[in-house]
């Protein structure tokens, strides 16, 4: 084992959560050391570009078959076993189930993890609502959030209105407008949907990714930024002291083992893992991996009723070269008369000729989850998954409140449906199963005070820790309805913020 230089600060995780972090970081202090350590491989040339903008005409197919249902969960890259054959080294880098990685995950057999540079930030929909009502998270301070909100939007480049809405979409907005408007917050009505996206006049619309938060991941050029893919963040140092010094990592290709040593570490892993290396490094606070939340994923397609809607087959919109869907909509959860947050993709459907046969509807809504304790990871002392880290078992279920509210989202989305075409439920709507929208939260939450509720401090502090910190999905306190991705950079904003403020002190260190 070999000692490498001190870095000031250690990022580990290299998905949107930490190119977050660096990017503040780099913005905060030029000559602050960087340092950014992730398990996975590339996929493709660079590290952290999106899989929707590659030059690669296989992987762009493999990615955009499978986002073409939209639903996240099926961006995995296993099928759902119990063991991959061959550990790490045989892994190709891309998504895959919690179960294939070795975990006890059946009780939320669609949770997945990404193994590759980049993380879930090279795969995802880059869809990025913003949170309203008990979905936000502003701990007392609602200028604060809003402030970080709008660095969040800055971070990915929201575009209010990326694709759509088109003709046929104007007329799925009236329909939501006309059942939902009325009684809606201001701001909350039925629209286009906000996202991570680079508006262009033709062609594919790139995805904000990693490696566009923070080019350096994908282009290098930065001499005090140092990426370390295929390294594995296996514990933290210096655990019993209150300060961290830096974090064993292991190489997957070879199995060596280095200490990196730092003056300052943020986790950035994701909602199974950041819980799972503070487990692995002895770092145990009651709260740590409980109130895992996910809501829960309905979801349906109706074709389109031309007639009903006095439309010809020449009246629907081509799909845009690069894109699947013609309309990306939102319908955001206004509180209790509208609990639901919709998400719906429209989709003309094409002859080989390019000519339109059809137009589908697609409307998927997520449904709030009670936060309960008793929704948990637990980590096993001995045994261990693929990674040769702790053994997660999953513990999931919906209480009596959240079935009911299911069921209401059920008899929702059959409603809306109907609205725009012949609707059989039997065959053309479903309750997915935990997991599938890939959207944990809750399992290193943030708190108010350190009373055993939560593992971090509003800026992801760890509770006992001077310069441990934490940032991602997995500190989002609140029950979220909505896509989380947007609310999961407002605690990277604060967690890179905490750590820019001890800059000083971190500089005055520097040889």
């Amino acid at each position: 084992m070999t000692c490498t230089p001190r870095t000031d600060v250690l990022i580990v995780g290299s998905g949107i959560m930490g190119s977050a972090v660096a990017r503040l970081l780099r913005e905060a202090d030029p000559a602050l050391r960087l340092t950014m350590v992730d398990g996975g491989a590339p996929i493709g040339a660079a590290p952290g570009l999106h899989l929707h903008d590659l030059d690669d005409p296989a992987l762009w197919a493999r990615y955009n078959e499978r986002v073409a249902t939209g639903i996240q969960g099926m961006y995995t890259g296993a099928e759902v076993v119990r063991e991959t054959a061959g550990g790490l080294t045989a892994l190709t880098p891309g998504m895959f189930h919690a179960l294939a990685f070795g975990e006890d995950a059946e009780a939320m057999p669609q949770a997945a993890l990404a193994w590759n540079a980049g993380g879930m930030g090279v795969h995802w929909t880059a869809a990025t609502p913003w949170p309203h009502g008990e979905e936000v998270f502003d701990f007392g301070a609602p200028d604060r959030w809003s402030a970080d909100l709008a660095t969040a939007h800055r971070l990915l480049e929201v575009t209010p209105a990326a694709i759509g809405p088109t003709g046929p979409g104007r007329l799925v907005l009236d329909v939501l407008n006309r059942r939902h408007g009325a009684a809606a917050p201001a701001g909350r009505h039925a629209q286009p949907m906000p996202m991570a996206v680079t508006a262009t006049a033709a062609g594919p619309m790139p995805r904000t990714a990693p490696g566009t938060i923070f080019p350096a991941l994908a282009a290098g050029g930065d001499p005090a930024f140092t990426l370390l893919t295929g390294t594995l963040a296996t514990s933290l140092l210096g655990t019993g002291t209150g300060r961290i010094t830096g974090a064993r990592l292991r190489r997957v290709a070879d199995g060596a083992v280095h200490d990196l040593h730092a003056d300052a570490v943020v986790v950035c892993a994701d909602a199974l893992r950041t819980p799972q290396l503070l487990y692995a490094s002895g770092i145990r606070p009651p709260a740590l991996g409980r109130r895992l939340n996910e809501h829960a994923f309905v979801t349906a397609r109706v074709l389109l009723d031309l007639d009903r809607f006095g439309l010809a087959l020449d009246d629907l919109p081509l799909p845009r070269p690069g894109e699947f869907s013609t309309d990306s909509l939102w319908l955001p959860q206004g509180g209790p008369d509208q609990p639901f947050h919709g998400q719906i993709m429209n989709r003309t459907y094409v002859d080989e000729d390019g000519r339109p046969l059809a137009h589908s509807v697609g409307i998927s809504l997520y449904v709030p989850v009670e936060i309960r304790p008793e929704n948990r990871l637990v980590f096993s002392p001995t045994a261990t998954d693929l990674a040769g880290m702790p053994r997660i078992r999953v513990e999931f279920g919906y209480s009596a409140a959240d079935r009911a509210l299911i069921d209401r989202a059920l008899d929702e989305v059959r409603s809306l449906a109907e609205e725009f075409g012949p609707f059989d439920p039997a065959t053309e709507r479903a309750l997915l199963p935990p997991g599938s929208s890939l959207h944990l939260t809750g399992t290193v939450r943030a708190s108010a005070a350190d009373d055993g509720t939560g593992v971090c401090d509003p800026d992801g502090r760890v509770w006992g820790y001077d310069n441990l910190y934490l940032a991602g999905n997995g500190v989002i306190p609140t029950a979220m309805a909505a896509n989380v991705t947007l609310a999961g950079v407002v605690t990277a904003v604060r967690a890179a913020r905490a750590v820019a403020a001890r800059d000083t002190v971190l500089t005055a260190r520097r040889p």
